[in-house]
């Protein structure tokens, strides 16, 4: 491509590989910088990968400088809720510290626009429903802490430096690539959808379900689930918008409809028409029951709507990746 370079941090990952397919389609030139240590080599197929840590600061510099960036696209972070409860130290580490190299690379080269991914684990267990970017935004793991401090952080460079930037809250990100071309791939694979495809595919044992005794409808949690190419979308948008002159945003990416584990379940056994065998379990530290978005900011502001994430279709394209045919499932 000829267009506008774009430094990817964690391009090689499940969202920020797909965000790479989405620049690239858009016309700009993704540079992926990825360690390795939770990505994948194949999935960069889309520009150069530079395996560099982003705590490497004169690393990232290099990069910068030598592919002359104009933004930065900023993925790279550990993210499992349960791994941040038992290893804190871990994710300060390289959610925190390497976001802070990031930055005083970017200005070192003079790179003023950052797209970061941020999560609706900021927002901890909401007093409202569906949740606006008014929330009060207190986590209860670490994980989320990092997202938070991480968007504080960029507030701060903002101030004192003019750093524009889009803080993308996404709820849960889950589907495949349409075409086929990327899935979900984590060692070890801690998500709820993957995890059930692979129960139903009868590759691991009965699904987990931890907690039945919720305040939702079927006592289960509640997620607003979202395409991973919708997420990707929504990036590249975001990115236009700054590289256009537009302001910082603050911006959640979902789908304003909550899904429960049972409801997924079930979209799965009509997709697939194979069952997922469950157990229930006692509840984890750290779930909050019920996370949805309000996703009106993102459509005022990007023009965005998640068109593929209606819960059929996440199945629909996730499923084959883990041996499962979708010919036969139902369109409802």
């Amino acid at each position: 491509m000829t267009g506008p370079a774009i430094v990817v941090t964690g391009g090689a990952g499940f969202v920020g590989s797909h965000a790479c397919k989405a620049l690239n389609a858009a016309g700009y030139r993704p540079i992926t910088v990825d360690n390795l240590s939770t990505g994948h080599a194949d999935a960069v197929k889309w520009g150069p990968l530079e395996r560099l840590d982003v705590r490497d600061r004169a690393g990232l510099v290099d990069v910068m400088r030598r592919y002359d960036a104009a933004a930065v696209m900023h993925f790279a972070a550990f993210a499992v809720i349960s791994d941040s409860i038992a290893h804190p130290d871990k994710y300060y580490d390289n959610n925190v510290s390497g976001l802070v190299s990031l930055l005083a690379a970017m200005k070192e080269t003079g790179i003023g626009r950052l797209v970061f991914s941020s999560s609706c684990a900021t927002y901890g267990i909401p007093d409202q429903l569906p949740i606006r970017e008014t929330v009060r935004q207190l986590p209860i793991n670490p994980y989320g802490w990092t997202k938070l401090m991480g968007e504080r952080i960029i507030l701060d460079h903002a101030a004192a430096f003019g750093l524009r930037h889009g803080l993308l809250r996404y709820f849960n990100a889950a589907g495949a690539d349409p075409e086929g071309e990327l899935s979900e791939r984590h060692d070890p694979e801690t998500r709820l959808i993957p995890l059930a495809l692979m129960s139903a595919a009868g590759t691991r044992p009965a699904l987990k379900v931890y907690g039945t005794d919720y305040a939702t409808p079927d006592g289960t949690c509640i997620r607003d689930y979202i395409h991973v190419a919708d997420l990707a979308d929504a990036h590249v948008r975001a990115l236009g918008h700054l590289l256009d002159g537009g302001t910082s945003l603050a911006v959640n990416l979902g789908t304003g409809q909550g899904r429960s584990i049972r409801e997924v379940c079930a979209a799965i056994a009509r997709v697939t028409r194979r069952i997922v065998p469950v157990e229930d379990a006692l509840r984890r530290e750290g779930d909050p029951p019920e996370l949805v978005a309000d996703p009106s900011e993102a459509r005022r502001l990007l023009g965005f709507r998640a068109i593929r994430s209606d819960i059929d279709t996440i199945v629909r394209d996730a499923a084959p990746h883990f041996g499962l045919d979708v010919s036969g499932g139902s369109d409802a």
